[in-house]
């Protein structure tokens, strides 16, 4: 009696001070991931398991329970805590990544996962990524008489390993979602407008020739080339496929189940679910759930006006400036904005390793939004 005494007393604690908005929003993006889930992979299933199978709903349904469950254990920590912890897991994760390219699993020419003897198949960048995002803020608001263009360099040193590793994968959209939200923190820490756009073009400039010039990105040029001409290649036709699937959707849908994409492209499930959300429900849920995400981004920031600490100031920009980056990109390549990346809907998509990274990103932000306790 005492121990559930003690845990109903810490949960009350926890739940009397988080924000209810923020946490509710997060709330109805899982369910509808739920939801869209047992709606979009009920026939996947039963395509590849060759049986009437939930198989996919119900591994979905166990992800999202971790991910509570991981979401209200960072969000339950001190912020001493939450950053002591959020250090030793980066290097634990980071660990992680740099066994992908020794030990990991390929899967369509592409090496992202990792499978050990004691955890089930994850993609280790998933866990980096909101780790990354404290270490960075913890460095560019450091105190220390440090020059603040070395905090800038240091920061840099901090994602090059990163960066690198996910290049060898290759992974060019976490590559590109990593460097994204470096240069949201490193612009909003203050950094000279001149020396922040030459280096935008420096870096620019080398992402272009790297992918027209070194063979090893060939496949980059080959998903461009599919994106500009979708006839070649599978990535262009998976594209038009998703595209195809919006339009015949119209505004309101076709009706739950009545939807073809699917059955027609393989990773309708994670890197077009929108698509398959639009083509049966209807091009009117995607503009609901585009404002969930912007609505989810403003509580968030309207929390900054009254936070005086620079570190969690950046944490908080880098967190919801990550998960909306990954939503606007993930919904681009949908509806042919941009090639096709690869990407995740934070929230919605299945797969185990990006619902719990998003459910870190969840539980730091609730962390450090919650109210002070005098």
């Amino acid at each position: 009696m005492f121990n559930i005494n003690l845990i109903y007393r810490f949960y009350y604690g926890w739940w009397k001070n988080i924000d209810k908005t923020i946490f509710l929003l997060i709330a109805i993006l899982f369910a509808l991931g739920l939801f869209f889930s047992l709606a979009s992979t009920s026939l996947i299933a039963s395509d590849k398991l060759d049986t009437n199978s939930y198989f996919f709903f119900s591994r979905h349904l166990i992800y999202i329970c971790l991910g509570i469950s991981v979401m209200i254990f960072f969000s339950s920590l001190s912020q001493k805590n939450l950053f002591r912890v959020s250090i030793l897991l980066f290097v634990v994760s980071l660990f992680f990544l740099i066994l992908v390219p020794i030990i990991g699993v390929e899967v369509k020419a592409s090496k992202r996962w990792l499978e050990l003897f004691f955890l089930p198949r994850f993609q280790p960048i998933e866990l980096v990524k909101p780790f990354t995002i404290i270490l960075l803020a913890t460095v560019l608001s450091s105190e220390k008489n440090f020059n603040i263009y070395y905090k800038y360099f240091l920061s840099l040193i901090i994602i090059i390993p990163i960066i690198l590793l996910l290049i060898i994968q290759p992974d060019i959209g976490q590559t590109l979602l990593i460097f994204l939200t470096w240069l949201t923190l490193v612009f909003i820490s203050g950094i000279s407008l001149l020396l922040f756009f030459t280096f935008f073009g420096i870096s620019f400039a080398t992402l272009l020739y790297v992918i027209f010039f070194i063979p090893r990105f060939e496949y980059i040029r080959n998903r461009i080339d599919s994106f500009f001409n979708p006839t070649t290649g599978t990535h262009g036709s998976q594209s038009e496929k998703a595209v195809d699937a919006i339009t015949s959707g119209g505004f309101f849908g076709k009706g739950i189940g009545e939807g073809t994409l699917k059955n027609r492209v393989a990773d309708s499930h994670t890197d077009f679910i929108v698509s398959v959300i639009s083509e049966e429900f209807g091009a009117i849920i995607i503009i609901g759930l585009m404002l969930i995400f912007l609505f989810f981004t403003y509580q968030v920031f309207k929390k900054l006006y009254n936070e005086k600490n620079d570190k969690i100031k950046l944490i908080l920009v880098g967190s919801i400036s990550l998960i909306l980056f990954q939503a606007l990109i993930h919904i681009g390549v949908n509806i042919r904005l941009f090639p096709t990346t690869g990407m995740t809907l934070p929230f919605l998509s299945y797969g185990g390793s990006s619902i719990v990274g998003t459910a870190i990103l969840s539980g730091i932000i609730l962390n450090l939004t919650k109210r002070k306790i005098n």
